[in-house]
């Protein structure tokens, strides 16, 4: 490919609405175009990208015996009726009715269509375990959008489904999979990518993981103990605290005007916020009722915990005169019975707390939730801490940092062929549900990611094993014929042994130049120049600067070729 002919335009400056690296630079060097918010178009270079990205993808998946299939982009809503998903899912999933008046949806997961496509071959015993694999455009419509092709509408995922006996049998094959996406990742230019537990959310099951890339811009925060290998996402890491021994003192209602946020509370008695009751009031999606988690003063709800606990989605509460609940002044002692109250586990073992008095301006001191209150049921609800406790080796040793979520997989059970009335006959002839895994990986994101982790302030570095071109040919001074006539030489010396180069014989200047190769982000750079031709000379340098140097004209192929080895060995050794 000659560079003036790609299609694709570069440019200096950065997007004013680009808030992250890799989105800017795919913008900037000409990557891809936005169509509609979250929805981009591909040009070549991007394009040449993610598809030596989808075939890694390919061979690792056929090496673990996957099966590639496709299933449609559009499908019947009574699919997703028969699993639940119609209804229980909200806004992102896009419902539509076709021209005889059928509801449809845009898949934004294909959990349904696997199991419509091999629910009538799969049943026997004999013909398990397998997996099937597609990688296919899928939309989801994202409330918010953001950072390119990091969270976007219209996407390209790769998902597998596989289908087994026996837990064990997947539990093996699951842990075939994980291994799978390390080398995934590994080949792509990110072996730092870690696995954390997650939270199985709408995909159901009971067990999870995520591929997370390590970075300030992630929407994700993790939690990571620096002690021992744990590893979660905030919304599945385990809180566990264990609390000062408090000597117990009087009930005693104590007048606190306008005193209503912990921070007032706390500041007007003079009491240790690790020793206060804090009330956090949501409000059920399906009947607006009330639900008041307590928490301990210095700890936050998680609210994915909390949805898990109590079955049923919830929004931040309205408080209205008639519910019967003291905005400021909630404490457990004398609330409605018309309202959940649930406690998290961070309150346990206090046994002198200042809590809401129910009535406004007062609060209680001295409260204790056995003495004053009755028997309680404590749940892991909030989230996380700095330094807090690891559920693993029990150390103060967790830090929480930020994530790209790049991949993940999930144990789905039978959640999906019980559903959908999928079953096979066992040995015995008796009916059975297999039990189902769930594996996915968005393209796109995989490479807006690599290009996050590999960048520089003048475009991206892209690995050998998923760059658009693995050589980058830069004539210098065209006018010069000699210059002219080896480059040209060197190009079609270079197509015949199938490498992929792109080919700069612009007539422009050589700053221009090199900044169209920095954003192209090629791994080897090869210049030729009058200057290096009269001393027979020809400069090769890698991308990230750590390669630089001149080599003799008439071996310039061999050491392109050895560089490029080099370059694969370093990512596949």
């Amino acid at each position: 490919m000659k560079l003036v002919n790609l299609v694709g335009e570069r440019f200096k400056e950065r997007p004013s609405d680009c808030v992250v690296d890799s989105h800017a630079l795919m913008i900037k060097g000409g990557y891809m175009k936005n169509v509609a918010n979250g929805i981009f178009s591909q040009y070549p270079s991007l394009k040449r990208i993610t598809h030596k990205i989808e075939n890694i993808i390919r061979e690792e998946m056929d090496a673990i015996d996957g099966q590639e299939v496709l299933f449609p982009v559009v499908l019947p809503g009574s699919l997703w009726e028969e699993s639940g998903r119609y209804q229980s899912i909200g806004s992102e999933l896009l419902r539509f009715k076709d021209r005889g008046d059928t509801p449809m949806v845009l898949g934004m997961t294909h959990e349904e269509a696997a199991v419509h496509l091999v629910r009538d071959y799969a049943n026997t015993y004999s013909r398990y375990p397998f997996m099937i694999y597609q990688i296919q455009t899928k939309f989801r419509d994202e409330a918010r959008p953001r950072a390119g092709l990091i969270r976007v509408r219209e996407f390209t995922m790769k998902d597998a489904y596989s289908f087994h006996l026996t837990q064990e049998d997947l539990e093996a094959y699951y842990d075939k999979c994980l291994d799978a996406y390390n080398r995934i990742f590994k080949r792509a230019g990110i072996p730092e990518v870690i696995t954390v537990a997650s939270d199985t959310g709408m995909m159901g099951g009971k067990v999870a993981h995520e591929f997370m890339l390590l970075t300030p811009i992630g929407e994700d925060s993790l939690a990571i103990c620096d002690a021992c290998d744990f590893s979660a996402n905030m919304e599945a890491a385990e809180t566990i605290i264990v609390n000062d021994t408090v000597a117990a003192a009087p009930l005693t209602k104590v007048h606190t005007p306008d005193a209503k946020t912990i921070e007032e509370v706390t500041g007007f008695l003079k009491s240790s916020i690790k020793q206060s009751c804090k009330a956090v009031v949501y409000q059920r999606n399906a009947d607006d009722s009330y639900v008041v988690v307590f928490t301990r003063g210095d700890m936050d709800i998680n609210d994915i915990k909390l949805v898990n606990h109590l079955g049923d989605q919830v929004y931040p509460a309205t408080i209205t005169e008639n519910s019967g609940i003291v905005a400021g002044f909630i404490g457990p002692k004398g609330l409605s019975k018309d309202v959940t109250v649930l406690f998290d586990r961070s309150l346990k073992g206090i046994d002198s707390l200042v809590v809401g008095a129910n009535e406004k301006d007062y609060h209680y001191t001295g409260f204790n939730f056995e003495r004053d209150y009755g028997p309680v049921n404590y749940s892991d609800l909030s989230k996380i801490q700095e330094s807090g406790i690891c559920p693993k080796c029990g150390n103060h040793s967790i830090k929480l940092s930020r994530g790209i979520e790049v991949g993940n997989i999930f144990q789905l059970g039978t959640k999906y062929s019980k559903g959908m009335g999928m079953t096979y006959q066992d040995v015995n002839g008796e009916p059975q549900h297999p039990i189902m895994g769930c594996y996915g990986i968005g393209v796109g994101r995989l490479a807006a990611s690599v290009c996050e982790a590999k960048h520089d302030d003048y475009g991206p570095i892209w690995p050998i094993t998923i760059a658009p071109w693995q050589v980058h040919l830069c004539c210098l001074r065209v006018d010069d014929a000699e210059a002219k006539g080896f480059a040209d030489n060197l190009y079609k010396t270079l197509q015949n042994q199938n490498i992929e180069v792109i080919y700069d014989d612009r007539d422009v200047r050589p700053g221009f130049m090199f900044a169209d190769a920095d954003l192209l982000g090629v791994p080897v750079r090869v210049i030729v120049s009058p200057k290096n031709l009269k001393e027979s000379l020809v400069e090769i340098v890698t991308r990230d600067k750590r390669v630089n140097k001149k080599v003799a004209a008439d071996s310039v192929v061999e050491e392109i070729k050895a560089l490029i080895s080099e370059l694969f060995a370093e990512i596949n050794g």
